[in-house]
């Protein structure tokens, strides 16, 4: 992503029809969890993206909620939410999927043929989408 797109948290919009077809928002390290309590990130995640996932499950977009790392202590098991009218409420997947395999179902939902890296023998996400 080139740095002249990049936008601070106070500059994400209030009409999401003006996000691109893809964002990443990245918190700082306190509202990550990482050297802060959980609570701080709920709170972060609730203050800021809260108004965005309500808005995802009406208007076919998804929201995706990804750590980077694991506490080292559960097999390196990352948590990853996918939330939006495109997922069937409350599924889940016993599969393990990697950020490869992330980024690969990402492209796939926006029409690429092409992948990235190591993406390209990467795995699609399923058994979690609506019909």
């Amino acid at each position: 992503m080139p740095t002249s797109t990049a936008k601070t948290m106070t500059q994400f919009p209030t009409d999401y029809t003006t996000l691109p077809k893809v964002s990443f928002v990245v918190p700082n390290l306190c509202s990550d969890m990482h050297d802060c309590s959980v609570g701080t990130g709920d709170t972060w995640l609730k203050n800021n993206l809260k108004a965005y996932a309500d808005w995802a499950k009406t208007h076919n977009s998804l929201l995706v909620v990804t750590f980077d790392e694991d506490n080292r202590l559960a097999g390196n098991k990352i948590p990853t939410v996918l939330y939006g009218q495109p997922v069937t409420p409350g599924s889940t997947s016993s599969t393990t999927y990697n950020h490869y395999d992330v980024l690969r179902t990402l492209e796939g939902l926006a029409g690429l043929t092409a992948h990235a890296g190591n993406a390209a023998s990467a795995k699609d996400i399923t058994g979690i989408w609506a019909s």
